[in-house]
């Protein structure tokens, strides 16, 4: 198999087939996303930006930017095309994202940047929430969704609360947690009530052998606890931005796939 071939097959066809993803792009894009996340950490260091509560702010319009654009593409309101599908579309809001946050601390060091930054994000979104409103003939809105989706997310988020009265890391994280445990209920309502199938590697693999995607609330638990413990215990003496903007990374992990997956399914893609 020639270099093109191996690339068209892992890369290139899975994207073109809707396959998912397979173990070799999923290593690729995990390496890609730990060296964007320091390359990302070491910018901020540059510019002077602490990743604290008020760049959190700021930078929530583009967190909403990306599975919004992913659902969009899904019902058929975006084109699908290498740039607004996964992973491809999210190289695309990372891009605006960062492209936009240079160039507002260009022109407004200081505080002001935080609220400029903020407003021109949701203009974004502003503009992909008008396109869907004028394509909304290409949308079949199924709300029988929450019949499923609200009672499985209190239970996950009822027993995360219980466990952070237990366990002091998760207590610490609690947010974390809360995230994640709501993306497993998106993919566990998804698949289980609405016949969606999962697209990652170690998921699928799990969901399969169990027999149910309830597995996906374990699998996120022990995939989250080392890391929240690592981050927390052994990297305590490492500077706090860094541990913040991978605790960012972390909740933007959650959020972003599970806004997507509850949007997908309320829109009928």
């Amino acid at each position: 198999m020639g270099l093109y071939e191996f690339f068209y097959e892992y890369f290139i066809r899975p994207i073109q087939e809707n396959q998912g993803y397979n173990p070799v792009n999923t290593v690729v894009y995990a390496i890609i996303l730990g060296i964007a996340v320091l390359l990302l950490y070491k910018m901020l260091k540059r510019m002077e930006i602490r990743v604290d509560g008020r760049f959190f702010k700021a930078l929530v319009p583009y967190i909403v930017l990306g599975p919004l654009m992913r659902s969009m593409t899904d019902v058929g309101v975006l084109p699908r095309t290498y740039l607004t599908v996964s992973p491809g579309g999210y190289f695309v809001i990372a891009a605006f994202a960062i492209a936009s946050l240079y160039v507002v601390w260009r022109h407004c060091p200081g505080e002001r940047l935080y609220p400029l930054y903020h407003d021109f994000g949701w203009v974004l979104v502003g503009g992909l929430l008008f396109l869907l409103v004028i394509n909304l003939d290409k949308v079949s809105f199924n709300w029988e969704v929450f019949k499923y989706f609200i009672p499985a997310l209190v239970i996950a988020e009822g027993a995360v609360w219980l466990l952070a009265k237990k366990v002091p890391v998760i207590a610490d994280n609690s947010v974390l947690f809360y995230t994640h445990f709501y993306d497993a209920t998106t993919t566990f309502v998804g698949i289980q009530f609405f016949g969606y199938w999962e697209q990652h590697v170690l998921a699928r693999w799990l969901i399969d052998t169990f027999g149910t995607a309830a597995i996906m609330y374990l699998e996120k638990f022990f995939i989250l606890l080392p890391v929240v413990w690592i981050l927390d215990r052994w990297m305590a003496d490492e500077d706090p931005d860094l541990i913040n903007f991978v605790k960012l990374t972390v909740f933007i992990l959650g959020f972003g796939p599970g806004t997507r997956n509850l949007l997908i399914m309320l829109m009928g893609g």
